[in-house]
């Protein structure tokens, strides 16, 4: 037997817009995603579902209750996470209230927060899942089997399932994403690398790319100032990473075409602009 909304939604058609913006570092980058977010809805003749991963939004590390609430104002649908995401220790006194953040499914049961929502959206749903990889990770759960349960069991409520897959080695990502493509995903975003990859593509009607890239200043490495970086790489020394003073940020986003009632993506964008916020400057 079909799903309901299946039978439903034989023979239409309703495209939206899914944007969805790299990992956010630090203030300037915070300001930039939101005015271009405003922007981009204004030009925008579908409706758009706005993502954000926010796990570097607070200095770099982690996610405050008062950006997350700033942000949530600001337009964003949903916040996508990652393994920073507990940097700031108020996240355990507001994550389980926050309903739109989703952090990683794939850590222990009992851990605060939830890794997987479903949004009430043009009259459909569209469910976020964010998953954290293993390889050249922190130890974690292993997703392959609980990915699976989690997305049959979603598809018997909504078409639309989008993956934040926050994760380190390439071909982890290209193997799960395509894993997701065949138990029908509609979106499988690669986040945490911060460099932006140029191989998205639709897989079996699923929007993909490697990594999405990151939101912050241009002069850096990955968001952090180059002497620190460079101090902790040259020496194994520990080094606190600092948010470079440069004026020039960056967005790394990407723009994808669903359908809402049938689930599938219909193509995929790549987005990389640049604000200069010196002297007054947008």
């Amino acid at each position: 037997m079909f799903p309901a909304f299946l039978i439903k939604n034989m023979s239409k058609s309703k495209q939206i817009k899914i944007l969805f913006f790299g990992d956010m570092v630090g203030k300037l980058a915070r300001k930039f995603v939101v005015e271009f977010l405003q922007e981009y809805k204004e030009k925008q003749s579908l409706s758009v579902f706005a993502i954000a991963n926010v796990e570097n939004a607070s200095h770099g590390f982690g996610l405050t209750e008062k950006n997350y609430n700033e942000l949530s104002n600001a337009g964003f649908n949903c916040f996508t996470s990652g393994n920073h995401i507990w940097d700031k220790k108020d996240i355990f006194q507001y994550i389980e209230k926050a309903d739109k953040l989703v952090r990683p499914i794939n850590y222990p049961p009992k851990t605060k927060g939830k890794g997987v929502r479903i949004f009430d959206f043009e009259g459909e749903k569209i469910a976020v899942i964010n998953v954290l990889g293993q390889t050249f990770m922190q130890p974690i759960e292993s997703y392959w089997t609980s990915i699976k349960k989690e997305i049959k069991k979603l598809k018997k409520e909504t078409p639309n399932i989008i993956v934040d897959f926050h994760a380190e080695a390439t071909a982890e990502k290209l193997c799960l994403g395509r894993f997701c493509s065949e138990l029908g995903v509609s979106a499988f975003f690669g986040t945490h690398t911060h460099v932006q990859t140029a191989d998205e593509k639709i897989i079996n009607d699923e929007a993909y790319i490697t990594d999405v890239g990151f939101c912050g200043v241009v002069d850096s490495i990955i968001g952090m100032e180059y002497e620190t970086s460079l101090k902790r790489l040259s020496t194994g020394l520990p080094e606190r990473y600092e948010i470079p003073d440069g004026k020039l940020i960056q967005i790394n986003a990407v723009e994808v075409t669903l359908d809402l009632l049938s689930g599938k993506s219909l193509d995929i964008k790549r987005i990389m602009l640049e604000r200069n916020y010196q002297e007054g400057k947008k």
